[in-house]
């Protein structure tokens, strides 16, 4: 079977794919909200985030400073596109696999 157009390995693992599938609802989101909807330590969703913005699938700013340190991340344009695309990718993939085919029966046996 052939990989579909738009399926994304920067975007399939898992929590990348959760990080950015909970970007596409909004225009921003603060860097706690994403943080604690995806149960994530704030290492683990800093070295996501890090690898979603040097592909160019996400901005993040930083506002203030010390304690009133504020780090919101968005979707960019390309992000958005690319997260689409994947998961019309998917679609494609459970879509292909159809519906199980009935179990075949040994030769000779009785119904």
């Amino acid at each position: 079977m052939s990989v579909p157009s738009g399926f994304d390995e920067l975007i399939h693992p898992a929590t990348r794919l959760s990080v950015v599938a909970l970007l596409a609802t909004t225009e921003w989101a603060d860097f706690a909200f994403v943080r604690d909807s995806l149960s994530l330590s704030d290492s683990a969703l800093s070295k996501q985030l890090h690898t979603l913005e040097e592909a160019g699938y996400l901005e993040i700013h930083k506002e203030g400073g010390g304690r009133k340190r504020r780090t919101r991340v968005r979707l960019t344009d390309r992000g958005r596109t690319a997260f689409e695309g994947h998961v019309a990718a998917l679609r494609a993939i459970v879509d292909g696999a159809g519906a199980p085919a009935p179990a075949r029966r040994p030769a000779g046996a009785e119904r």
